[in-house]
């Protein structure tokens, strides 16, 4: 009754806490928060000077005592001090001083990290404010935001490209069967486009443009119509400003290496199905979700490449959060069961 009664008076919240972007859901609302993982910091004395979208403006603008990071890589903590501040941040913005009670919150984390990053996770989230930290395998949150019906004896396959990770697993009866994270996804992407930058045209762009290019005209195979944009950078001989023309062609050629590395991780994944799952996904196919998956042709690259029937989530973007957030709302449930098992 007095847990009941906590959970009526404070906002409980889902958080995905990605490499990219953080998203938050609130208990018995939807996702009412997207912002980047950037935290802005004076160089000399740590003092954070923004957090979120305000701080990405900052990335690869700064004044030399200025400091724009992004404290998560590869979907694990890598500044503890500059995460924990982050995720405070973002509590105290969507609490807006509404109640005077700690929330309890879920946090999706890829499936391949270790206990100590693990812990590391919910010690964050615990100094930032939290009364109570679960959890949750982000493939299994992504399958579950992605509405699959998990508990089923049937199996099914989720891929979630992230921005620091791929999370790939195959799912059957409220469990992952084979699950695997590989340390490549929309931030190797991006890495991919600087280089083939530097390489072919001499031109030195920041992670911003080359985000801002992959979005605009990214592509994995071939489009019915091909598409061009003018990009803007510092010439690496002269280090004057520059302008090329770049096309959806050549971007393939860029992304070449890490959407290889994400197919070989997902054929690993198929190679280690038990047989009678594997049939199901004959029929079920692939469902993919993170905004990694949405550049173009990826879909029917990976069909091509899989022979299975391969299909975007209906909002790839907020999969993980809406899976903490279906996490959350079942958690005094899942409460209830477990003391009565005992």
């Amino acid at each position: 009754m007095f847990n009941y009664l906590f959970s009526l008076f404070s906002n409980d919240m889902g958080i995905d806490l990605g490499t990219a972007s953080v998203l938050v859901y609130i208990k018995g609302q939807d996702i009412v928060l997207r912002e980047p993982s950037v935290v802005a910091m004076e160089k000399d004395t740590k003092k954070v000077l923004a957090i979120g979208s305000e701080a990405k403006r900052m990335l690869g603008k700064t004044p030399a005592n200025i400091i724009a990071i992004r404290p998560l890589r590869d979907g694990v903590i890598a500044d503890f001090e500059a995460t924990e501040r982050m995720i405070r941040y973002f509590i105290k913005k969507v609490h807006n001083r509404r109640t005077l009670l700690h929330p309890r919150v879920v946090i999706g984390v890829p499936s391949g990290i270790t206990e100590v990053e693990r812990r590391a996770v919910r010690e964050s989230a615990e100094q930032a404010g939290a009364r109570e930290v679960y959890l949750i395998d982000e493939p299994m949150a992504a399958a579950i935001g992605a509405g699959i019906p998990i508990q089923e004896p049937e199996g099914s396959m989720i891929v979630d490209i992230g921005g620091g990770t791929t999370e790939v697993a195959v799912i059957s009866l409220g469990g992952m069967v084979v699950a695997k994270s590989l340390n490549v996804a929309g931030d190797e992407m991006n890495e991919s486009i600087v280089q083939y930058f530097r390489k072919k045209y001499n031109l030195i762009v920041g992670d911003n443009t080359s985000e801002e290019v992959k979005i605009k005209i990214g592509s994995v195979y071939p489009l019915e119509k091909e598409l061009v944009m003018d990009v803007k950078g510092r010439d690496q001989v002269t280090g004057l400003p520059k302008t090329v023309r770049m096309t959806s062609e050549e971007m393939r050629i860029a992304l070449t290496e890490p959407v290889k590395a994400i197919i070989e991780v997902i054929k690993n994944t198929l190679e280690e199905t038990p047989a009678e799952i594997a049939a199901d996904l004959v029929d079920r196919g692939i469902i993919l979700s993170g905004g990694g998956s949405l550049i173009r042709g990826l879909p029917e690259l990976l069909a091509q490449e899989t022979e299975l029937p391969v299909n975007l989530a209906d909002d790839p973007l907020t999969c993980v959060a809406r899976g903490t957030g279906a996490f959350l709302e079942e958690l005094d449930n899942i409460k209830v069961s477990r003391k009565e098992n005992l």
